[in-house]
């Protein structure tokens, strides 16, 4: 009966709440103490600093799991970010090990490294419910090849991270874990769906993660939160033997990605993943090796061409999105680069009819995979999945009757052509939707090379976060990330500006022209600079190749550059990527990172 299986979702989900707080009040004292000037300082520093002194040994990976281990803790009080704590397991392990085992001689790449997962990577003798009561008390019996791959180099596992459930929301909410919160202000969310992953790296409580990518899972926590964050192509990092809400979903891949506090840091990690060969841990990856030195190579000389998208046809950017975008561009033009602006009519397809496709090609089974793991009609979804799945189960009929009126009668010919056909789809649909896709990805491949481009700037999203509840009528403002998971290209989001009322309020000084059709108003009613203001806005680098990951990161640096914030050897890096040995040691200032700089608690060094 529903009733009864709601009566048991509700006991299932406050028994994994008081689990998890039990697990925290449990560890060791020094977990719930606060931050030493030296844990600051580990915690503020980049991993290609941090890295010779666990090698060395000047720092005992114990020492650096005590105070990321604490920071998470910390974090997860401000954002309820965590879903599994694996800090006293790795703190056994390590024990176990001993030094001498830990270290091995400075082999790994990640050696004593923290490394934070969201909840949907599989861990031996940990659940992944992602956010689903009926998923609860089902452990995994070996940890996902990412896993075993990321211990092989010397990383350790130690927390996993909320998202939202059915993992379709730019939010991040379910009944079993709670509602994450943005760290800048608890008003708005951190981003969806690897939220809980960007709010414990905003807050210092990890320096990198992992998380998925379907829409702009990465991207958008990344944008909303502050962080760094790189989409991968499908095939480039490891994915497989994980859960999630939609297994067999292949019409627009989901990826598993890296996020990061800093640039080095986003860089380093992804390096150290395909330098261990991840093909051979994970039969879908390919077997492509690093190839910084060869991009650096290719950019050492002559003028960059930069592509501008400001606006994807379907919903114009706020203020505080085109400042972002428009100060990156003054500043790559100031560095000699050339920035050129596309209207979504000059692109080689409108964006409009890639959402389109891309959503249709998503939830191509009516949403029925991911209500199939509800366990009662009652139990709490997103508010925009929600929507969705109730447009789904109207007779088609009456979907045929809707969207005429709103072409003909509210002349919202963006949202008819949007919501037409969006019905459950039969094989042969499905196979003609893939080749649509497929005739997408060719024109902009031959595009980007007519045109010469080398890179695309793009605003992440419309607005700077959305606050709780918003995507039941924002849902489908996704386009600025969707359309590139449809084409599977790899892209990078960076932290550039902060949501300054003063600046990004419209005004007459200020004009600002919105777009009027149902998808953008469902969003723009979330648009107050001064509830906002101190959020931070991001932009999106896109690369013109699939499996390019290297020169995304490339680009990235040249922004960053660009933007004054130094380059790859302030950075502590020597050939792009490489932990630099002159670099050794912990950082005596803290260099240009995103989130928020993790401060000394109390005066005295305690023993380390």
């Amino acid at each position: 009966m529903p009733l009864l299986a709601y009566l048991a979702h509700r006991r299932d989900c406050k028994a994994k709440q008081l689990a998890r707080q039990q697990i925290i009040a449990s560890l060791p004292a020094e977990y719930h103490g606060p931050i030493t000037p030296h844990q600051a300082r580990i915690l503020n520093t980049p991993l290609p600093l941090l890295l010779p002194s666990i090698k060395s040994q000047e720092i005992h990976p114990l020492n650096v799991l005590t105070a990321y281990g604490k920071r998470a803790i910390q974090a997860h009080g401000k954002t309820n970010c965590l879903t599994e704590i694996m800090i006293a397991e790795e703190e056994k392990r390590l024990e176990k090990q001993g030094v001498e085992a830990t270290v091995r001689q400075g082999q790994g790449s990640l050696e004593g490294i923290p490394v934070s997962l969201k909840d949907t990577v599989s861990v031996a003798g940990y659940e992944s419910c992602i956010g689903y009561s009926g998923l609860l008390g089902i452990k995994k019996s070996e940890d996902a090849p990412l896993v075993k791959l990321l211990r092989d180099a010397g990383a350790i596992p130690f927390v996993k991270t909320n998202v939202p459930v059915t993992l379709l929301s730019f939010e991040s909410f379910n009944d079993v874990f709670g509602r994450t919160t943005n760290p800048y202000n608890t008003a708005y969310s951190p981003g969806g769906s690897t939220g809980g992953e960007s709010a414990l790296i905003a807050l210092g409580g990890s320096r990198i993660g992992v998380g998925t990518d379907v829409a702009g899972s990465v991207r958008i926590p990344a944008h909303y939160s502050g962080i760094y964050s790189i989409r991968c192509s499908h095939g480039r990092f490891p994915r497989s033997y994980n859960t999630t809400s939609m297994p067999g979903q292949e019409g627009v891949v989901s990826v598993y990605s890296p996020m990061a506090r800093s640039l080095p840091d986003l860089l380093y990690f992804l390096r150290s993943v395909i330098e261990m060969k991840p093909w051979t841990y994970d039969q879908g990856c390919s077997p492509i090796p690093w190839r910084m030195k060869e991009v650096e190579d290719e950019y050492r000389a002559g003028v960059r061409r930069w592509a501008v998208m400001r606006d994807d046809g379907v919903v114009n950017p706020t203020l505080a999105c085109q400042r972002a975008l428009d100060i990156t561009i003054d500043a790559l033009r100031k560095l000699g680069d050339e920035v050129i602006e596309f209207s979504p009519d000059q692109l080689p397809t409108h964006p409009k009819d890639m959402l389109r496709l891309a959503s249709h090609l998503l939830n191509s089974d009516g949403g029925k995979t991911y209500e199939s793991l509800f366990r009662s009609i009652f139990e709490s979804g997103d508010p925009g999945v929600v929507q969705m799945s109730r447009f789904f189960a109207l007779p088609r009929w009456v979907k045929w009757i809707y969207v005429k009126w709103v072409r003909y009668v509210r002349r919202d010919r963006i949202w008819a052509d949007l919501i037409e056909g969006w019905s459950e789809k039969t094989v042969e649909q499905q196979w003609q939707l893939v080749r649509h896709r497929e005739a997408h990805r060719n024109a902009w491949f031959e595009w980007f090379k007519q045109q010469k481009i080398d890179f695309l700037l793009t605003p992440p999203n419309s607005l700077p976060a959305v606050p709780h509840g918003a995507m039941k009528t924002a849902i489908a403002a996704c386009g600025y990330t969707f359309i590139f998971n449809l084409l599977d290209l790899p892209c990078s989001v960076i932290p550039v500006a902060t949501v300054t009322p003063e600046l990004d309020t419209p005004s007459a000084l200020t004009p600002w022209t919105p777009s009027r059709n149902r998808v953008a108003q469902g969003i723009y009613k979330y648009y107050d600079t001064a509830k906002m203001a101190g959020l931070p806005v991001g932009v999106q680098i896109v690369g013109p190749r699939r499996l390019e990951e290297e020169r995304v990161l490339w680009a990235t640096g040249r922004v960053e550059e660009s933007l004054g914030r130094g380059n790859w050897e302030s950075w502590g890096c020597g050939e792009l990527g490489r932990v630099n040995p002159a670099g050794n040691g912990l950082s005596g200032g803290r260099g240009w990172e995103g989130g928020i700089e993790v401060l000394a608690e109390v005066e005295d060094e305690e023993s380390e």
